[in-house]
This record gives C-alpha cells, structure tokens and sequence, in this order.
C-alpha cells in the first residue's frame, strides 16, 4: 500500500460506505415518519405509479358513494310519501264503502263526502312535500327518472325510475271530481279507488325494490373501497418493526462506519515516524 499525503485511499472508501449508511438512514427514518415504503415515483415509479391509479378509483368512488346517497334519500323519501298516500286511500276506501249503504240520509252521506274529499286533497299534500334535493320522483315532475353513477369510471349508471302517483293519472285514477253526493257515483268513486290502491302498492314495490337495489350496491361500492384500500397498504405501507429494527441496526453500522473513517484518516501520520 503506497503512503501518500495526497491521495488517501482507505479514507475515500470508508467515507463511501458512511454516506450510503447515511443515506440508508435516511431512507429507514422516511419511512418511519410517513409509515410508507414508498412514499414518490423515486423510491419505486412502478409501484407508486399502480398505488396512485388505485388512489385514484378509491377517490371516485366516494363520488359513486355521494350519488347513491342522494338516490337512496330520494327513493326512502318517495317510500314514506307512498306509504302515506296508501294509508290515505285505504281511509278514503272506508268512506267510500259506508257512503254505498243506500240507507244514508243526505247529512249523514254529505259528511261522507266532505271527509273523502279532504283525504284526497291530502294526497296532493303529500305529493308536493315528497321531495329531496329538488328531486321528486311521485309528482310526474321527473319523465325520466334518475341516473345514478355506479362505478369509478362513469361509465355506468343505475336508473331511478319514477311512480307517477298525482290524482286522475294512471296509478292514482280516482279524479278530483269524484264525490259520494250519490249512490251512484260512490260506486263509481268505489271502482276507481279500488284500483288506485292496487295499482300504488305496486308502484311502492317497484320503488321499495330499487331502493334496496341502490343499497346493495353502496354495500359493494364500501367492500371494493376497502379492498382497494387494504391493497395499496400491501404496496407501498412499511412495515415499521422490520424499520425500526433496520435504524439499530444501520446506527450500530453508521458508527463503525465514522470509527473506519478516524483510523482511515490517520494513516498518512506514519509518513512523519519515516523522518524521525
């Protein structure tokens, strides 16, 4: 081994091995601060780049999640409303019923007749007040109905469709100039209510239905986040005792290192012990 002033050999490769300890150092105490292994595109550009693109889904579908809980809202507010509505026929049917007996004296089918006629103007009550978001889907305001996201991409929608419940209309088919002033006419009244109540017990199933559809798939869309979620973890999470344990020992390394470093340094001074 040449002696020289100048160029110190051992030293240079000592000083080489501290900084890489120096550096791993670093890297173990990154990774203990942020709990991640991979924390840039620098640590790892594949793998950060697939972490970010899941990021991405698991962003978005907190989207998908916001638009199923509108369209669950509005669907469990025409639910109540349609409830009430049949509630309210099921009352309009008793009145219509007993103004059939044609035994009734004028005052006692007058009060029949007034009763019905406030139950039906109930139902338009409730109609109007069925609304969430600005959305009503029982009104006929909405011909359409409502699409729903469903996944990450956009790129599929689930529809909410509507029940048009409004008085004279395909489902509700009593008219808002039906009365029990006759016999006649409460039998009429009796027939159109009667196939009103079928006809909104359906349409309560039809939207009971896909209420629970639109829950159904938020109960998937939250197990996917979660999936997606626990998969990033696997990553680019660090395992923090296999780092914790890496410091000591990357420590322990870092001080030999500096220790390899003195002695590396102070072989030039034997040069002077040539000229005593």
């Amino acid at each position: 081994m040449t002696l020289s002033v100048h160029t110190n050999n051992g030293a240079m490769l000592a000083l080489q091995a501290l900084n890489q300890t120096n550096r791993e150092i670093d890297d173990v105490q990154l990774r203990l601060n942020t709990g991640f292994k991979v924390v840039g595109a620098k640590d790892n550009a594949a793998i950060y780049a697939i972490a970010q693109n899941q990021r991405a889904d698991v962003s978005a579908f907190n989207a998908v999640k916001q638009s199923l809980d509108r369209a669950i809202s509005i669907s469990d507010v025409a639910l109540a409303a349609g409830e009430s509505i049949s509630d309210l026929l099921v009352q309009m049917k008793e009145k219509v019923v007993a103004a059939n007996d044609p035994s009734l004296d004028a005052a006692s089918r007058a009060a029949y007749n007034e009763d019905f006629e406030a139950l039906r103007d109930q139902i338009q009550t409730v109609l109007e007040n069925a609304r969430f978001d600005g959305a009503n889907i029982l009104d006929g305001s909405l011909t359409n109905g409502i699409e729903v996201l469903a996944d990450a991409d956009a790129s599929n929608v689930i529809t909410v469709s509507t029940e048009d419940l409004s008085i004279s209309g395909s489902i509700v088919s009593i008219t808002t100039t039906d009365n029990l002033s006759t016999i006649t006419a409460a039998s009429a009244t009796l027939t159109r209510l009667s196939a009103s109540i079928e006809n909104v017990n359906a349409a309560l199933a039809r939207v009971g239905s896909t209420a629970k559809k639109l829950e159904t798939h938020e109960i998937f869309v939250s197990k996917l986040q979660d999936t997606l979620m626990s998969g990033i973890g696997n990553l680019v999470d660090a395992d923090l005792a296999t780092e914790s344990a890496r410091l000591q020992a990357l420590q322990v390394k870092q001080q030999l290192g500096v220790q390899a470093l003195s002695i590396a340094n102070s072989q030039p001074q034997l040069i002077l012990s040539l000229f005593q």
